[in-house]
């Protein structure tokens, strides 16, 4: 029993299609059908329903799933006891963020991170949607948001304080807003389909309507709307620190609240066997962080 085979079958049921896991392991269609059909073959059982769209496990596949899981975590947690200290990393890590994360953040970590382990190949998908990460192959992926799927584990990177700001020509126009409600009153940039903003009250969590004459679906586009004098916004201190130390923008402190502290997120599809890759590419973007 070969434990190539064992992997299509396993990554075959957790994505929900052939094609889907031999996007995952970098092969073609056929050497995935022709991995499956061995594994059924030696085993004499039939593992799984496939249809043109889809696939699913048959009982006999759903008793064998975890023992295949077990497998292929301890052929994992063996190759990672016997791996030299330091060794590099091989394979192809895929990796999705926003569009802003991406180029503030895990793009300049990557340099460093891939050095270390030259035959390493990363794939970095910066878009703002979230996309289906167990249906597009992806191995990881970086959020900052709350997490809805239960397909889907996450760890914990860092947390993510936010920040009021404007840019100085905007204060001078319309003043400070002193207090939550005093954002009523003001031109608030945010993206679109949000309509409030959550603040921190004492130990009260708070939601605030805002609205304002412009919305942006990427922080990008928000952040120069608020440089250029449009209004107030509440952005991440991993984007705006460097621009409030210049003076592009101020920072706009309330007396009764503060910005809600979101959490960055390391998402990954649900599993006990999380790849090598994975776990050291997670962990470098922790310190990183």
């Amino acid at each position: 029993m070969k434990f190539e085979d064992i992997e299509v079958f396993v990554e075959a049921v957790q994505v929900g299609s052939l094609a889907g896991a031999a996007r995952r392991l970098s092969l073609s269609s056929m050497a995935a059908s022709r991995s499956l059909n061995n594994l059924e073959m030696e085993l004499g059982v039939r593992l799984v329903h496939r249809t043109t769209r889809s696939l699913s496990p048959t009982s006999d596949g759903e008793m064998f799933y975890p023992h295949a899981v077990s497998l292929l975590e301890g052929q994992a947690n063996a190759l990672a006891d016997l791996r030299p200290a330091g060794s590099a990393l091989t394979g192809h890590l895929r990796i999705t963020a926003s569009a802003a994360f991406s180029r503030k953040v895990v793009a300049p970590m990557l340099p460093a991170f891939m050095q270390q382990h030259p035959s390493l190949r990363v794939d970095l998908l910066s878009t703002d949607e979230q996309l289906d990460i167990v249906d597009k192959g992806i191995d990881v992926a970086i959020r900052i948001a709350p997490l809805r799927d239960n397909r889907l584990v996450a760890r914990r990177l860092a947390y993510n304080p936010r920040v009021l700001c404007a840019a100085p020509s905007y204060l001078s126009a319309y003043g400070s807003p002193k207090s939550v409600t005093d954002l009523l009153s003001h031109s608030c940039l945010v993206n679109i389909g949000t309509s409030h903003w959550s603040f921190l009250c004492g130990e009260k969590n708070i939601r605030q309507k805002v609205s304002g004459r412009f919305s942006a679906s990427s922080i990008d586009a928000i952040f120069e709307g608020c440089a250029g004098g449009l209004g107030i916004a509440n952005i991440s201190r991993w984007y705006i620190d460097p621009f409030l130390e210049t003076g592009v923008v101020n920072q706009v402190v309330l007396e009764d609240a503060e910005p809600e502290v979101l959490s960055i997120w390391a998402v990954y599809p649900t599993s006990r066997l999380v790849p090598l890759k994975v776990r050291m590419f997670i962990e470098a973007l922790e310190r990183y962080l």
